[in-house]
């Protein structure tokens, strides 16, 4: 991503961790189904749809790592929408720094999201994904409100010319003017009934860590998260026009630092006997009502997907289990399964962005919960 984008870098600390390893021979060859009913062994399975790097973690040592596509343990991938729950999880080291309130609107914190569609909304449905705001979000379609103005604004969608405008052109330059001045109310919904995945939701937490920590982004996410998690490399976050950290998916890191986030999490906030994230916001991800489960079924879009609940920007597959992830699209995972001290860190290319419908990531994600669930 350097190469065609800017970036802010998050640096390591500490000492380079030990990575234990215990390779289980027997998992490459390990026949699975894929989302098309064929049995294929895991190698050939990951390499058929579009796996750029899979890295399973069990008990906390390293049973399988593999790479395709010219990647290394020692380059960096674009994350895209796992970084949402990277940013959900800064956001709860935050709420032990500054009192917030989740049943407030974030524009009782923000000021320029008065008369947004922002305003009306809590923070705990930004981050559960049902702000029911008007801007919808399509990738593929060229005249998609998020083709022409929130993805330039990102800096992360190619439009003629988008990266030569300055301030002075154009009202939406960067992504905080997108949500304050762009994002309007959907009048037909209410907020908070309803799940409808949003990229400028977690945008919106990204602005409230730098406004209430008083730190740019990446310097939050450097200085309470990334150096304190004992990772191998520095990681990067693409910035916007503006160069504000791209908050909705812009983090990018090597395979293993990918899992040892997850690692953090599934360890309930420690990470090399050092509670960095706070217990309770991890474990509240995983204390779901029937209400949370009636917003996520209130969206058909994803009712043939595997998922049952998503929460502060979790995807849950089973929460008796502790089965979670972060994702993102072109199949970008960090999976967790609490109950069998599983984590597998997954990085993919695959053609098209959207997890709905997506053999390829359907195929995956069975290999993932297969493996997990053994």
């Amino acid at each position: 991503m350097d190469a065609v984008t800017h970036a802010a870098m998050l640096a390591r600390g500490g000492p380079l961790p030990i990575m234990k390893e215990a390779p289980d021979a027997d998992l490459p060859t390990t026949r699975i189904l894929d989302a098309n009913g064929d049995s294929l062994p895991l190698d050939d399975l990951l390499d058929k749809h579009d796996a750029d790097g899979f890295l399973m973690m069990r008990h906390g040592r390293i049973v399988y790592e593999r790479y395709w596509n010219g990647l290394t343990a020692h380059d960096r991938h674009i994350w895209f929408s796992m970084t949402k729950s990277l940013v959900s999880t800064a956001f709860g080291i935050l709420m032990e720094q500054v009192e917030i309130d989740l049943t407030k609107s974030p524009a009782y914190y923000i000021e320029e999201l008065k008369g947004s569609g922002f305003e009306r909304t809590t923070i705990q449905d930004v981050l559960n994904h049902a702000s029911a705001i008007a801007f919808k979000e399509n990738y593929l379609d060229p005249e998609s409100e998020f083709r022409r103005f929130y993805g330039p604004a990102l800096n992360m969608s190619y439009v003629t010319g988008a990266q030569d405008a300055q301030p002075s052109d154009t009202e939406i330059y960067g992504i905080y003017d997108f949500l304050a001045k762009f994002v309007k109310p959907e009048h037909s919904e209410e907020p908070g009934t309803a799940f409808e995945y949003n990229s400028a939701n977690a945008d919106l937490i990204g602005w409230m860590i730098s406004r209430l920590s008083g730190m740019s982004l990446q310097q939050f996410l450097t200085s309470h998260l990334w150096s304190r998690l004992g990772t191998n490399h520095d990681a990067a976050i693409v910035v916007d026009r503006a160069y504000q950290p791209v908050a909705t998916g812009g983090m990018t890191s090597t395979l293993r630092d990918a899992a040892l986030f997850g690692e953090l999490i599934r360890n309930d906030g420690v990470a090399n006997g050092v509670q960095i994230v706070p217990a309770h916001w991890v474990t509240e991800t995983l204390n779901l009502t029937e209400a949370d489960h009636q917003r996520y079924a209130n969206n058909q879009l994803y009712k043939d997907e595997y998922w049952q609940y998503y929460k502060n920007m979790w995807w849950i597959l089973d929460p008796d289990k502790g089965e979670y992830a972060a994702v993102g699209i072109h199949g970008q995972v960090i999976y967790i399964n609490k109950s069998t001290q599983t984590v597998i860190a997954q990085f993919s290319s695959q053609p098209t962005p959207s997890q709905v419908g997506s053999i390829e990531f359907r195929s995956k994600l069975l290999a993932i919960r297969e493996l997990a669930n053994s």
